[in-house]
């Protein structure tokens, strides 16, 4: 089998390089470093936190880099490819760092080329080519060629945050390949820069010159050498990215390079994974975007007839035949983003769907051809099995699901996690289904199995096998890695079908090609790269795909013990690999109490630095800096709590940066496909962090708000004056850091609970249906009481019976918000017990808890569950509700019955985080369309950027701002006059007062409007 020791070919293993032996760490960093601020304008990095940020990907692996450069323009990067030259270290090209094989790790400089060097340089359509720069993301690219009528079809699941430069480096396929080829057939130039930093033009052979034609040249004569065994042992499939493309000169995909037969230069350079050159520049080819879509999801009883289906359907002349099994079917009904979505795509418990889809210019000839899949499916034995969706929503909201396919795998609790190795294995389609047949019992017979999705059209289908990567997952690997080699042998496939070789599967080159053919390879890497300086150990003279040194949890990997304040036992469980059963939250032995093992699941898939709908993630969205994203947070707090940062780094001042700009907007609980909850662990992170640093003043005037909010209640003008003088605002700053130019919430005299009746906890409680409690929560109350009349009134008018709780001293209620939100985590259980008990009672007597304020009701439901206040918060958090949602929910019943009057005015729309991540959005548009002829438009926004006290922290106040200029004030300013601006949360209203001068409106106002 494979091995290190028999492929280096005379020269010292780039393996060594990959580990970073021989690296005088300190002195060579230390003069890197330096000699890159000198003669560079980028960010340089070289901290423990950012490189152990940097040192892993979406795969297994984790490296240490040497450092990190983010390059503010292509001066920076020539530059630093000299000084890295000249300093004798490895450079590594990075965009997403979402490869899923080990790519984007190594012991190198690793250069992130996401942040500044992502524009499109130049649009040519008359020839139907775009120039790029080489860390766009596909979305963004295809965002800004929409309005031309064209895209780039190279559609991968990753789109939202693959970049361009990632893609042509891993020769990326995606979902349509059967239409528009892989990213190979899609590339027209490449400009790029070699080793020592000088740049070379690569595209068609006959136009070269300079040291592409030399290169070239001698590739060519390569070719020529080993015309025979490229003849007889380079796979005949689509699907085949393993290796260099050495074949340009002799194709043998059924897919020719090009469409006239010319050699194109760029094409050795796609799927190089960045050991050959550094892109600068990618000329890509353009097609017409499909006019009209339409997707058939055909139901299969069993795998099995799923399979052998596919090499029928790809008759019909399909842009793309996807598979979802039947494993991934349930996991995304676990997953409350997706679970209308895929049950709407269903017929009864099927084994497995396909999703066949037909792209045209005109829709008719599409209905038709969905009518012909109907009949086919009839034919093979399956009448009325699909499920036909013309529409675009229903369409794409499907396809969302299927590309999440792989984070929803990985979404198992548990250490065994489904593992990247042999997933992208292609075999022609005709063996399919007695392939996949075969693999699974050789999942079988080593005590997993594996979950199957993506490409059926080209015989690639993704399959991971849950392995504990900690015990014996790599032993395992290698006993799975050698009988699936012998299955793609025997069907004659390809190895490495998309994902590219890395560090996973370089080692199976020689067995895939042949040793001739793998020192050919060298050669090629030698012509380029002399002194191997460019991502080495990728593709030749690899390390063994097993050598644990290199994973994330290598030897000796283990989560310090700590005892958590919130409770994350859920997390803390061990799974059957063969069943994927889980044990009994608490019993997985996480020496952190789960909260190890809830950190640890995140996979890098990198979901959290998309830029497209949704609310996930802000900071990210602002930045763009590794760090502020959700995957940067977890693996700052993975490298804490595992001890790889210093001893009890949890409470570190790396960590604190990590969690500095994270507002707690929640979007990654629901949007992270991995449930990675960073607002609840940033929670957890404030907790210790608070207990060994202490609490500033600004935390207790935050914390403390809803107690001293009744006094301040009292004295409103001297509570407020700071508003009203500049001097003050200015002092005020220095001593609380609260920026002087924002105006805080004034305090309002006329308080709810001070003007209406209400009830003290333990009063007798009087049972019913139509029993509500309406949720005074502290910013309503003190700030803008008239919000909580107007539900009050509204419920009145409707005929529910309205109470309005207070606590046994008169004390309104608290969900603990504010004292979460600063770390007093003690306090706000306190108050979180204090509002559990006075509820509790109502509604057990059959009342629903209605709130205003989304972060606080939902904090009932959510943060309640986790505070160890015991099966009391179970019974509180399904009847406690939005009142939008009550409102949704009783009308849906037939018991909400207002005839409002007709409001003729269009209502903008911006939904606070924490609706959107509970899913809640469509109940808010629910309520307000119970208005007539109130036109709703909702704004495509992430978060408001004020999220509760950090839009009015002047250290924040920057970031804040430009995340409410990224999409919310613009479509504010952008209203009608005399629209209405309508958001429910309390910071979202005050962001769009200070930066639009509009004044927002709760839901329950605009209901009130409309009352007869």
């Amino acid at each position: 089998m494979p091995s290190t020791a028999d492929a280096s070919g005379g020269r010292p293993a780039d393996a060594t390089a990959v580990k970073g032996v021989g690296l005088d760490a300190r002195v060579q960093a230390a003069a890197l470093a330096a000699d890159l601020r000198r003669h560079t304008q980028g960010e340089v990095l070289f901290d423990a936190a950012s490189r152990g940020r940097y040192s892993t990907d979406a795969s297994i692996y984790q490296i240490e880099p040497v450092g990190v450069l983010v390059p503010k323009s292509e001066d920076d990067v020539a530059a630093a490819l000299q000084i890295a030259a000249a300093h004798r270290v490895p450079v590594l090209a990075r965009g997403g760092g979402t490869s899923q094989c080990g790519q984007t790790v190594g012991a190198a400089l690793v250069i992130d080329v996401s942040k500044h060097l992502r524009q499109l340089t130049a649009l040519d359509l008359s020839r139907g080519e775009v120039e790029v720069q080489p860390g766009i993301a596909l979305d963004a690219l295809n965002s800004a060629l929409k309005k031309h009528g064209v895209w780039h079809p190279v559609d991968v699941s990753t789109s939202a945050q693959a970049t361009l430069g990632g893609m042509a480096g891993n020769n990326s396929c995606g979902s349509r390949s059967i239409a528009y080829g892989n990213m190979v057939h899609n590339v027209a130039g490449i400009d790029a820069w070699l080793a020592d930093g000088s740049q070379a033009s690569f595209g068609p052979f006959e136009q070269a010159s300079g040291r592409a034609r030399e290169l070239g040249e001698a590739v060519r004569a390569l070719a020529e050498k080993h015309r025979a065994e490229i003849d007889a042992a380079w796979p005949k499939v689509m699907r085949r990215v393993g290796g260099y493309n050495l074949d340009v000169f002799h194709p043998q995909s059924p897919r020719p390079y090009t469409d006239d037969g010319r050699v194109n230069l760029a094409q050795l350079l796609v799927g190089a994974e960045g050991t050959l050159a550094f892109f600068r520049r990618l000329r890509l080819m353009l097609a017409p975007l499909p006019a009209h879509r339409v997707l058939g999801v055909v139901n299969f009883p069993t795998f099995h007839r799923a399979m052998d289906s596919a090499q029928h359907i790809v008759r019909l002349g399909p842009t793309a035949v996807e598979l979802v099994d039947r494993t991934m079917i349930d996991l995304a009904r676990a997953n409350p983003a997706f679970r209308p979505v895929i049950e709407s795509a269903l017929l009864g418990q099927p084994a497995a769907i396909l999703l066949v889809e037909f792209a045209g210019a005109e829709r008719p000839p599409l209905l038709a051809q969905l009518s012909r899949l109907e009949e086919l499916i009839g034919d093979l034995g399956l009448p009325s099995a699909v499920v036909p969706l013309a529409d675009e929503a229903s369409q794409k909201a499907l396809w969302e699901v299927r590309k999440a396919g792989l984070n929803i795998m990985m979404s198992l609790r548990g250490d065994g996690k489904p593992v990247s190795f042999i997933e992208d294995c292609a075999v022609p389609l005709e063996h399919l289904a007695e392939y996949t047949a075969a693999l699974t019992e050789v999942f079988a017979r080593h005590g997993t199995r594996g979950t199957w999705y993506a490409h059926a059209s080209v015989g690639t289908l993704h399959v991971r096998p849950i392995l504990d990567m900690r015990i014996d997952g790599a032993q395992l690997m290698r006993e799975i890695a050698e009988e699936a080699a012998e299955l793609v042998r025997r069907f004659r496939g390809a190895y490495s079908g998309e994902h590219g070789d890395g560090l996973v599967r370089s080692e199976w080159v020689r067995w895939q090609f042949g040793s001739r053919l793998e020192s050919a390879f060298e050669k090629i890497k030698d012509l380029f790269d002399p002194q191997g300086q460019l991502n080495p150990g990728k593709i030749v003279r690899a390390p063994r795909m097993d050598d644990r040194s290199l994973f994330r949890y290598r030897p000796g990997y283990a989560i310090a013990p700590l005892e958590p304040v919130l409770d994350w036992r859920a997390w803390d469980v061990h799974n059957d690999p063969a069943t994927e059963a889980l044990t009994e939250p608490g019993t997985g032995g996480d020496p952190a109490r789960g909260f190890g093992k809830a950190v640890e699941m995140c996979n890098n898939n990198g979901h959290c630095r998309k830029f497209d709908a949704g609310t996930m993630c802000p900071s990210f969205r602002v930045t763009r800096d590794e760090v502020h994203g959700t995957r940067g947070r977890a693996n700052t707090l993975r490298l804490a709590l595992s001890g790889q940062l210093g001893a009890d780094a949890l409470a570190s001042e790396a960590v604190r940066e990590a969690m500095e700009l994270c507002v707690g907007c929640k979007g990654c609980r629901r949007e992270c496909p991995t449930g990675v909850d960073m607002a609840k662990m940033k929670i957890e992170f404030l907790h210790h962090y608070k207990q060994r640093h202490g609490h500033t003043l600004r935390d207790r005037m935050v914390g403390h708000l809803p107690r001293y909010a009744e006094w301040a209640a009292r004295l409103p003008r001297l509570a407020n004056l700071r508003n009203r003088s500049p001097l003050l605002a200015r002092l005020a700053e220095r001593i609380t850091g609260l920026a002087a130019n924002r105006r805080l919430p004034e305090f309002r005299r006329d308080r709810f609970t001070s003007t209406v009746p209400t009830t003290r906890a333990g009063s007798a409680v009087e049972p019913g249906d139509r029993q509500v409690v309406l949720f005074a929560d502290t910013f309503n109350n003190s700030f803008e009481p008239e919000n909580l009349a107007a539900a009050r009134r509204v419920l009145a008018a409707a005929g529910y019976r309205v109470t309005v709780i207070v606590g046994s001293d008169g004390r309104p209620l608290c969900c603990g918000r504010t004292y979460l939100g600063t770390g007093m985590v003690e306090q706000a259980l306190s108050e979180a017990q204090r509002t559990l008990d006075a509820l509790l009672p109502h509604v057990r007597a059959g009342s629903t808890v209605v709130g205003l304020e989304p972060s606080c009701l939902l904090t009932l439901r959510d943060e309640f569950l986790v505070l160890r206040l015991g099966e009391g918060a179970q019974e509180l958090a399904p009847a406690s509700l939005l009142f939008e949602e009550f409102i949704a929910r009783e009308a849906k019943a037939g018991r909400f019955t207002i005839d409002f009057r007709p409001l003729a005015r269009t209502a903008l729309l911006h939904g606070h985080c924490h609706q959107k991540a509970f899913g809640a959005m469509p109940q808010v548009e629910a309520a307000l369309a119970l208005v007539p002829e109130l036109k709703v438009q909702a704004v495509e926004s992430s978060c408001c950027g004020m999220a509760g006290s950090f839009g009015y922290e002047a250290a924040h106040q920057e970031v804040s701002l430009a995340m409410a200029e990224a999409s919310l004030l613009p479509a504010v300013r952008a209203a009608p006059a005399d629209a209405l601006i309508v958001a429910d949360g309390t910071s979202c209203r005050h962001q769009i007062n200070d930066g639009a001068q509009r004044q927002a409106l709760h839901v329950a106002r605009v209901l009130e409007m409309a009352l007869p």
